[in-house]
């Protein structure tokens, strides 16, 4: 006998139905849960509390993480092969998503060096450039790839020191909740990363207009739904990502990161 699978929201830690109890089928089959404003509430809120420790993080601890997190979705390729609907393509939008992870598990300790600067001064100062990471940013998912689109735009943020709340795609929400379970065996602390599934036409516009989220990546969404995330964003001045990247960039990772300028008196 063959146990039907529950798919379930990943919100501070933890593996939750919606608070609705609502559920729709992108496939005709599966039942997903279909998170409320109540959910992208509690999400947000998982988030702000997980950020101070999360980016207080050495940069190579948060590497570490990521690094695990390769490898368990690595270990779990099988099933998500399976999810993609199986064959050779497939398997490379896992790999390609392994090899994203393992990337931008190296970046963390260099984004410093590489996105910092020492800037010249006429005076008896030293003047820095440094990244910082934004807060907590939203993220909708884009529905292709699936997989690999999902992980891109998550490690990019994660890299910096940033929290996570993501937009599973609507119609394929199923590798983004599994890839959840993933991070829920990664060490990555609780409320970290949490992913909800959903209408985006009934998510969206609370996560863009949402107070206490600082940047919206909206790689997912349509022209559309591009527009009115601005105007919804625009209230609190929040940052609206539209960096497209079809494969890793430090673009990206920068994108999500604030430059924070400091000034220290020379022999000090």
């Amino acid at each position: 006998m063959d146990v039907r699978k529950t798919y379930k929201l990943f919100v501070n830690g933890e593996f939750v139905r919606s608070e609705s109890g609502r559920a729709y089928r992108p496939d005709g089959s599966v039942n997903v849960p279909r998170g409320s404003r109540k959910d992208l509430r509690d999400a947000v809120r998982a988030a702000r509390t997980a950020f101070p420790a999360w980016a207080a993080r050495t940069a190579m601890n948060r590497g570490q993480i990521l690094y695990r997190a390769a490898e368990m979705l690595d270990s779990r390729g099988a099933q998500f092969i399976g999810l993609l609907g199986g064959g050779a393509k497939a398997r490379r939008e896992v790999d390609q998503a392994v090899e994203t992870l393992v990337w931008y598990a190296g970046w963390t300790d260099k984004l410093p060096q590489i996105a910092g600067t020492v800037n010249p001064v006429a005076g008896p100062y030293f003047n820095f450039t440094l990244p910082e990471p934004t807060g907590v940013v939203g993220i909708v998912a884009p529905g292709e790839p699936a997989l690999a689109g999902m992980v891109r735009r998550l490690a990019a943020a994660l890299c910096g020191g940033n929290v996570v709340v993501a937009l599973a795609p609507e119609s394929r929400p199923l590798p983004a909740l599994t890839l959840a379970e993933v991070f829920a065996t990664s060490d990555f602390p609780a409320g970290v990363v949490n992913v909800l599934s959903g209408q985006r036409r009934e998510l969206l516009p609370w996560l863009a207009a949402h107070m206490d989220v600082n940047a919206i990546d909206v790689a997912g969404c349509t022209l559309d739904e591009v527009k009115a995330a601005e105007a919804a964003a625009a209230d609190n001045v929040k940052r609206v990502i539209k960096v497209t990247a079809d494969e890793a960039s430090p673009y990206l990772i920068t994108a999500f990161m604030e430059m924070k300028t400091v000034w220290h008196p020379i022999g000090m």
